[in-house]
Parts: structure tokens; C-alpha cells; sequence
């Protein structure tokens, strides 16, 4: 699988690698800790009608790598697979609203994020 994450002190890093970085346009995404307001672990079905702006989609094989755009909100999309994948509602980061992303361990990623949040909180 060609991604990654990682926890820093003030940032959560989601790094694209190899072709995946290629399709998507981008490489890597650094998220700051204080502009996620929710994390999840849930399936994604893009609509056939959201807008690919710029990045690559094929549809069939449900692949999905880039920004992309429904209605007025931009999503970031990384995944290849129909399988639970991360839901990151993020506020005040560009122009995402949504980051939504596929992992080899959705769990363990939506633990240890949520537990960094919470830090943050206290």
C-alpha cells in the first residue's frame, strides 16, 4: 500500500509514495492537529458526478487519488480499494473539508490520531 502516516507534535502527516503520489498529484498532506474536527472509520462511495480536480479516478476499479470536488466542498481522496477507510473532517486547512483515505490498520490509525487530539485538548 502506498501510504503513510505520521504522528508529529503539532501535525499529522499523511505522505503518498510511489505511483500513488504520481495519480494524486501530491505527495503529502500535513494536516495540523487543530484543524481536525472529527475522525471516523467508515465506507465511501464517491458520486459518479464529483468533480476530479486535479487527480486520478477509475471508477470501476474504485480508485480515487487527488482532490476532488462535490456540490461546494473539496475532498482529498486516497484509496483503491471498497474497504472501511479514515474520515477526517478537517476546518481551516485549505481548501479540504474532507480527507478520506485508505490504510492497512484504519483502527490502530484512527487510535492513536484520536489520542493525539485529545492531547491537544487538555
Amino acid at each position: 500500500m502506498g501510504r503513510e502516516v505520521h504522528f508529529k507534535k503539532e501535525e499529522f502527516v499523511l505522505r503518498l509514495t510511489g505511483v500513488l503520489s504520481v495519480f494524486a498529484l501530491r505527495w503529502q498532506l500535513k494536516i495540523p492537529y487543530k484543524a481536525i474536527k472529527s475522525v471516523y472509520i467508515d465506507e465511501f462511495e464517491p458520486p459518479m458526478w464529483m468533480l476530479r480536480m486535479p487527480g486520478a479516478s477509475i471508477a470501476p476499479l474504485h480508485i480515487f487519488e487527488g482532490s476532488f470536488k462535490f456540490g461546494d466542498e473539496w475532498y482529498f481522496l486516497s484509496c483503491e480499494h471498497q474497504v472501511p477507510l479514515i474520515h477526517l473532517e478537517v476546518e481551516g486547512f485549505g481548501k479540504y473539508k474532507y480527507v478520506i483515505f485508505e490504510m492497512e490498520n484504519p483502527r490502530a490509525v484512527m487510535i492513536e490520531l484520536r489520542k493525539k487530539l485529545r492531547e491537544l485538548e487538555e
